[in-house]
């Protein structure tokens, strides 16, 4: 039994990454910074579920975390699933909205692969799947921390895998475009027809339409395909 690793499981994407993968018999733990929220995830899964509670603006606690993770298992493959926004625009936007987002987005994904990659590295196989977003290609108005925290992911996955590509371990980015989720259904209903106007498809995505691909990327079957970002955003932007 493979051992996937994931953060940010709480929320909607997260929720479904977690579901995906215990139902392919995966054991699954959980990071996230709500303790109830996880505990509530672990025991309404039917299937092998451990969960740590961190802060990951906290960078001392992050790497305690995740020393502790790494000492008690080893895990096969990481989903660097957790995120978040704090907008504002860039002229108005001051050093904390800055410097938390950057933390959150891209520093705590160093600090959590960093520790991880080191076991996959000794056993010559590892999936590692940084979850970044469509407007880390495309830029989004408010958004410049946000974005250039995604888009800064992208370019450690990319140089991260030619690093480790020899050691059979795949690094890949899935970019969300616009999902179903509690953030998407605080919009009013003319934001949200103004949204998926500009969808091809016209619809917003399913997580489970991210977590299918995230199964995916994490198989045996994906070996040769790695430093690449698969889109899954209904044609929103074709890159």
């Amino acid at each position: 039994m493979r051992t996937v690793l994931i953060t940010g499981a709480t929320g909607g994407i997260g929720r479904s990454l977690v579901e995906s993968f215990i139902k392919n018999n995966y054991k699954v733990i959980l990071m996230g910074r709500d303790k109830s929220k996880l505990r509530d995830l672990k025991e309404i899964q039917d299937g092998s579920v451990d969960f740590f509670k961190c802060d990951f603006l906290n960078s001392m606690k992050l790497k305690s975390t995740i020393k502790k993770i790494s000492s008690e298992n080893h895990v096969d493959i990481l989903i660097n699933n957790a995120g978040s926004t704090d907008d504002s625009l860039f002229i108005r936007m001051n050093e904390s909205k800055w410097f938390n987002i950057i933390q959150i987005n891209l520093n705590a994904n160093y600090f959590i692969t960093n520790e991880i990659i080191k076991p996959m590295i000794k056993k010559r196989w590892g999936r590692i799947i940084n979850i970044t977003s469509v407007v880390a290609h495309t830029g989004n108005f408010g958004q410049t921390n946000y974005c250039s925290s995604k888009s800064g992911l992208i370019g450690l996955s990319k140089s991260l895998a030619l690093e480790v590509a020899k050691r059979n371990i795949t690094v890949n980015c899935i970019a969300p475009g616009f999902i179903v989720s509690e953030m998407t259904d605080k919009l009013d209903e003319v934001t949200k027809e103004g949204i998926i106007s500009k969808i091809p498809s016209g619809i917003m995505g399913e997580p489970f339409d991210v977590s299918n691909c995230a199964l995916f990327l994490a198989s045996e079957e994906t070996k040769y395909i790695t430093g690449q970002t698969l889109h899954v955003n209904g044609g929103l932007s074709m890159i």
